[in-house]
């Protein structure tokens, strides 16, 4: 199994002020259309709601197709559990710090990818260029969290 966590700081100097609840606005829309957040997504399709927390998608993500259930724990995290794929697992977008001048977003995931034992260099191979995609995904959401502060469409 992959594990790795990342946080960036939201408010940088130079950029719009991002709230907390900016921030959660920001993962919600990342939740249910994740194309203008994760440039290497081609596609995200919500295909059943189960209540106004739970829903699931379809996604491609660099050319492999998954199903996940999002689950929205509001007002601090979203987790996306992939239930179908060939790497499953829990990731999970955290907002952290009490306001402001101390928020961050950390990215969390717990992996397993088809095929490969745990622990095996192909498994570790995969995990470093799963480690690299997905800091740039966050980066890539908090530019986009920051176009919406600023007014921009994303």
């Amino acid at each position: 199994m992959i594990f790795v966590t990342h946080a960036l700081p939201v408010n940088e100097p130079g950029e719009p002020l991002i709230t907390p609840d900016a921030l959660w606005d920001g993962l919600v829309r990342k939740a249910e259309n994740a194309l203008p957040f994760v440039p290497s997504m081609t596609d995200c399709t919500v295909t059943a709601r189960y209540s106004d927390t739970v829903f699931d998608r379809d996604i491609v993500y660099k050319g492999q197709a998954f199903s996940e259930r999002i689950t929205l724990e509001r007002p601090h995290r979203v987790v996306f559990t992939r239930i179908a794929g060939p790497v499953l697992g829990t990731i999970a977008n955290e907002i952290e710090g009490a306001g402001s001048d101390d928020l961050t977003l950390r990215f969390s995931f717990a992996l397993t990818v088809a095929g490969e034992p745990g622990g095996s260099a192909g498994e570790k191979a995969h995990a470093d260029q799963m480690t690299d995609s997905y800091r740039a995904a966050v980066a890539a959401t908090l530019g986009a969290v920051r176009k919406i502060a600023a007014g921009a469409a994303v």
